[in-house]
């Protein structure tokens, strides 16, 4: 019985001692992610969940193909575009750079930016979690990423709007997905194609 409780003191201990992954590795780890696709669940501000497909060449581009109602957003060109669905092929489109999306889709991520990161800790179970924004402008909102960590993987994030509203997406494990066409991240041929 004292060699079991000797055993879950050490294991409680080393739990203790657990750090979360270093902002330099959380830096290398978004810089060096390239063209990568994942399935996603997200979770809107009024409770309600959609799912579909993420797709994201870095740099700066990211598509959100929606499988229930064909809503798609893009990000491509330093702007993002948000399609209702294929019925409307007109969008509501805003700089990039006002989006906590912008800080994830830099060509070269560096959370230790200066104020850049908010908070940066470990949640039970071992997910490295933090909240960044723009350090020059936090009014535009903030991103919470979370980190699963053997093997480091971004596992989702909770975007929190200017007007305080949040949407969480968790994502399942991303793949490859080769030579992505910059086609699908363009967003003037995007509306052409929709009929707008």
């Amino acid at each position: 019985m004292k060699h079991l409780l000797a055993i879950v003191l050490i294991c409680l201990g080393a739990m203790a001692q657990a750090k979360p992954a270093s902002l330099d590795a959380l830096s290398a780890y978004l810089t060096d992610l390239g063209s990568v696709k994942a399935r996603f669940v997200q979770t809107n501000a009024d409770g309600s969940k959609s799912r579909g497909t993420l797709y994201i060449k870095r740099p700066g581009r990211a598509r959100f193909e929606y499988d229930d109602n064909e809503a798609l957003v893009v990000a491509g060109g330093g702007q993002v575009a948000v399609f209702d669905s294929l019925k409307n092929a007109s969008a509501d489109v805003f700089p990039l750079r006002r989006t906590p999306l912008n800080l994830i889709l830099a060509r070269q991520v560096n959370l230790k930016r200066a104020k850049m990161v908010t908070a940066h800790g470990e949640y039970p179970g071992g997910q490295t979690v933090l909240d960044a924004q723009d350090p020059d402008h936090p009014e535009y909102g903030q991103i919470r990423l979370l980190f699963d960590r053997t093997p480091l993987a971004l596992a989702g994030w909770v975007i929190t709007s200017e007007t305080g509203e949040k949407t969480r997406v968790d994502f399942d494990s991303f793949e490859p997905a080769g030579d992505l066409s910059t086609r699908m991240f363009n967003i003037p041929l995007i509306q052409k194609q929709r009929g707008g």
